[in-house]
């Protein structure tokens, strides 16, 4: 059975898109690994880039060609300075030169040495080929990034599931209706089960630390981009809402960091309206962040990065001024492992499934992580979950010029709202009643991605995207 543990369906990366750019920029990282491993790196002469389908049509938007240059010269998404990637992209295409993971220089002339190609390769809509010269031959490696910055090649890989990673958890779960079976058997909530899953393959004090990093990243994410005034970068000249709405929010207390500010919001007023600026205001800054080239978390993707972070924050400077770590840990061990159904079942990918993919996944998996924080049962989590998805089903991705600007970061907000209605309704619903189960959901998402038009995928060839032009914008 496919494993994914939270800390693949919850990365650190940089914006704009998991799939178009981080799944790239580790791509180029596993293509350096196989040359190392088969002793040809230290003789490449020549490298090359071949991007299709989806990648090619929105590669330049997604920063594909930008991901693919600091994937070669082995920098981390992790750790890099987001202040130093234009300078860095500058001195490539300004030298014509490339410092091979780091270690030795090559020529590369990214205008011609990564190709944007418009044609779909069968196995999945983003594919990459990179190809290096050897002593005048050409040796190739293809890879497909799936959704999430998850990375496969198509040899190593079901066709049908695209299953990545494999390892043997004590309690396997494929399903909702799996999951809730070890709820009741172990009579464990189920970021309990999650927890013990998570357990058999690393340290409790592992887990704790890159938790505790992941939220770190989301709050520093938020309070940055709370902060920061202007035009997003890509030429639709969108102006930053968060900083302007965060300016009609604030209390006139002083803070230093992202954890002061977090307590000087928890002691404004509270009411509906404020509620909803609130927590839109919260999901708008990180996806200004993430189209802005700044670091985010997946969750599970990159265009859907605000909901979780939102509806975590909603929680603890809304709903619970008392919440600590222990309540960030059990809202990530639930979104995750309800994103990891999803993946399994159906798809995370917008270059397979839409915008469902990305957007109604994260706001069942906040909607599920919300329920259980507050008090629901595992059955009401999972109504929480297939409630928040049932009402994305069909949600097309149409980015205008590409860019995960429009109507992307707006769905973000969109999603956290939603998911706190989801929650809610859950948790006032017997699950007896229940008509739709959340494996149904999953199910019809899936079939629902495989009959969606392409050109609704991620292509920018259809609705919003040739509907408004850059030159309207």
């Amino acid at each position: 059975m496919e494993c994914i543990s939270v800390f693949d369906m919850l990365k650190i990366g940089v914006g704009p898109s998991s799939s178009h750019t981080l799944g790239p920029w580790r791509a180029a990282e596993r293509w350096i690994k196989e040359l190392k491993e088969a002793h040809k790196f230290n003789d490449v002469e020549k490298i090359s880039v071949d991007l299709y389908g989806s990648l090619s049509l929105t590669g330049k938007g997604h920063a594909t060609d930008y991901a693919i240059m600091l994937g070669l010269s082995g920098a981390n998404p992790e750790t890099i300075p987001t202040e130093t990637i234009t300078s860095v992209i500058f001195e490539i295409k300004n030298t014509k030169t490339l410092r091979f993971n780091g270690e030795k220089e090559v020529t590369f002339h990214p205008e011609t040495d990564i190709i944007f190609n418009r044609k779909f390769l069968p196995f999945h809509s983003n594919g990459m080929q990179f190809s290096a010269t050897i002593n005048g031959r050409k040796i190739k490696s293809t890879f497909y990034s799936i959704g999430g910055g998850f990375v496969v090649k198509e040899e190593r890989t079901n066709h049908k599931r695209n299953v990545q990673i494999k390892c043997s958890f004590p309690y396997p779960i494929e399903k909702g209706t799996e999951l809730l079976k070890f709820c009741n058997d172990l009579n464990k909530s189920i970021s309990e089960v999650v927890l013990e899953n998570e357990k058999s393959i690393r340290p409790i004090e592992t887990i704790d630390f890159e938790l505790q990093r992941i939220w770190n990243t989301m709050l520093e994410c938020i309070y940055i981009g709370c902060h920061t005034e202007g035009n997003l970068p890509g030429g639709l000249n969108v102006r930053r809402r968060a900083y302007d709405t965060y300016q009609t929010l604030k209390s006139d207390l002083p803070y230093n960091s992202p954890q002061e500010w977090l307590e000087t919001i928890r002691k404004t007023e509270v009411k509906f309206r404020q509620i909803l600026k609130w927590v839109s205001c919260f999901a708008l800054s990180v996806n200004e962040v993430n189209a802005s080239l700044g670091r985010v978390v997946t969750a599970p993707t990159n265009g859907s990065a605000g909901v979780i972070p939102s509806v975590l924050m909603y929680y603890m400077v809304i709903e619970n001024h008392e919440a600590d770590f222990n309540h960030i840990k059990q809202f990530l061990l639930v979104a995750g492992e309800i994103g990891s159904i999803f993946k399994k079942g159906a798809t995370i990918s917008a270059a397979m499934g839409g915008c469902q993919a990305e957007i109604g996944v994260s706001s069942a998996m906040a909607a599920a992580a919300l329920c259980e924080l507050m008090g629901g049962t595992p059955e009401q989590v999972l109504v929480a979950a297939e409630i928040a998805m049932e009402h994305h089903l069909g949600l097309t991705c149409d980015p205008i010029g590409g860019l995960v600007q429009i109507p992307c970061i707006e769905r973000n907000a969109m999603g956290a709202i939603k998911a706190i209605n989801a929650a809610e309704m859950a948790l006032d619903t017997d699950p007896k009643n229940v008509k739709v189960p959340l494996d149904k959901v999953v199910a019809t998402m899936w079939e629902t991605a495989k009959d969606m038009n392409t050109k609704y995928k991620e292509t920018s060839e259809g609705g919003l995207a040739v509907g408004v032009n850059m030159s309207d914008c």
